[in-house]
């Protein structure tokens, strides 16, 4: 687009469904590769990239030549058909439905960077759950709490 000029951040979180632990650190390199590729190859840049067994965060530069619910229906069909096709799991693998999606200024690029790529750290003291709702109070999204990456009923 000729003339358009832009500078969007977004970190997106999406679990695995009902937040199983399915990740494996033998494959979990792979699968930043795939999704990077995936999100790189749509136009935009990504800036980290990092998961635990039960969710991934992805920070990247969004290009508005797609919208967002777009780009991550693609990331999560396409990244859940290149697991299920290497077997890297023993059941069938699934993300859950819906993401997080968090804007960010210029100012704030390397501070997300960095949390990002210290997830391992970060959930030492907090697991997914906490640190999602607490995305969501800081961001002032209004949810309601039956539809946060429930368990299986």
């Amino acid at each position: 687009m000729a003339n358009t000029y832009t500078q969007i951040h977004i970190q997106c979180v999406i679990a695995v469904r009902y937040r199983q632990s399915l990740i494996q650190p033998e494959w979990k390199d792979q699968l930043q590769k795939y999704i990077t590729g995936i999100t790189q190859n749509y136009g935009h840049k990504m800036l980290a990239i990092n998961n635990m067994p039960d969710h991934l965060h992805m920070f990247f530069g969004f290009r508005p030549n797609q919208s967002l619910s777009d780009l991550m229906r693609i990331v999560k069909s396409e990244s859940t058909k290149w697991i299920n096709d290497k077997q890297f799991t023993p059941a069938v693998f699934s993300w859950q439905e819906g993401y997080g999606a968090f804007s960010y200024s210029r100012s704030h690029v390397n501070k997300v960077t960095e949390y990002v790529l210290n997830q391992e750290e970060h959930h030492r003291h907090k697991t997914f759950l906490e640190e999602y709702e607490q995305f969501l109070k800081q961001f002032e999204i209004p949810y309601e709490e039956r539809y946060i990456f429930k368990l299986p009923e």
